[in-house]
């Protein structure tokens, strides 16, 4: 995830969130090294920082978990960012699919493709791969989940083994990011609106889940 002229402004006001723990973020070393880094590399303080920011191990680890997964390489970032949309969209985390918008645009792919990701099966703007690898990222975040034996097999055949285990891999850790930012009552924090084309559609259908 690198640093574009897209990015919010780095001296943005102090703002409340919508998170449904209400104290004040413990003023620890790990808290302020964070926000730091979060505003170097995203020009904002990452509302799930915020919300995570009370247990100083969970904000290690997840700190950690996203460092190793910014080293995933062997699947294609457009596909990648398809999937994790779709668990995004299928799970009704608002923040997920607003910041996911903002940062798949940084991987150059097609706006539409992604505003369509909530009606991908009635849309024209797919390939057939791209079809399996949001039906995919649907079947695995079902509960429970659904994915059979034919899917994985055309996705295996396509992808390789190993860019087929990290989609699998991807798709379980925006389930994990998806499901804690939607039970502490994160909403979009506006990343989005600083896209080209706003992500209206996506944000619309997760807001009404």
């Amino acid at each position: 995830m690198s640093s574009t002229p897209s990015e919010p402004d780095r001296n943005e006001p102090d703002r409340s969130i919508s998170t449904r723990i209400t104290s004040a973020v413990p003023n620890t070393l790990t808290n302020r090294a964070m926000a730091v880094f979060s505003r170097r590399r995203y020009g904002a303080v990452l509302d799930p920082l915020v919300a995570v920011g009370h247990h100083g191990k969970v904000t290690r680890t997840y700190a950690l978990t996203e460092l190793g997964v910014g080293g995933w390489k062997a699947l294609d970032p457009g596909l990648k960012s398809l999937a994790v949309m779709a668990a995004s969209v299928a799970i009704g985390c608002t923040w997920c699919v607003d910041f996911g918008y903002w940062e798949a645009q940084h991987e150059h792919l097609d706006p539409e493709k992604l505003h369509d990701v909530p009606a991908w099966r009635s849309s024209e703007r797919f390939t057939d791969l791209e079809r399996d690898v949001l039906a995919l990222a649907e079947a695995e975040t079902a509960t429970p989940p659904s994915v059979d034996d034919h899917l994985v097999a055309r996705l295996i055949a396509a992808l390789g083994e190993e860019a087929f285990t990290e989609l699998v891999a991807i798709v379980a850790v925006e389930n994990l990011r998806s499901r804690v930012n939607a039970a502490m009552g994160l909403s979009a924090q506006g990343f989005s609106d600083r896209c080209e084309v706003p992500l209206g559609g996506a944000l619309a259908e997760v807001g009404e889940q």
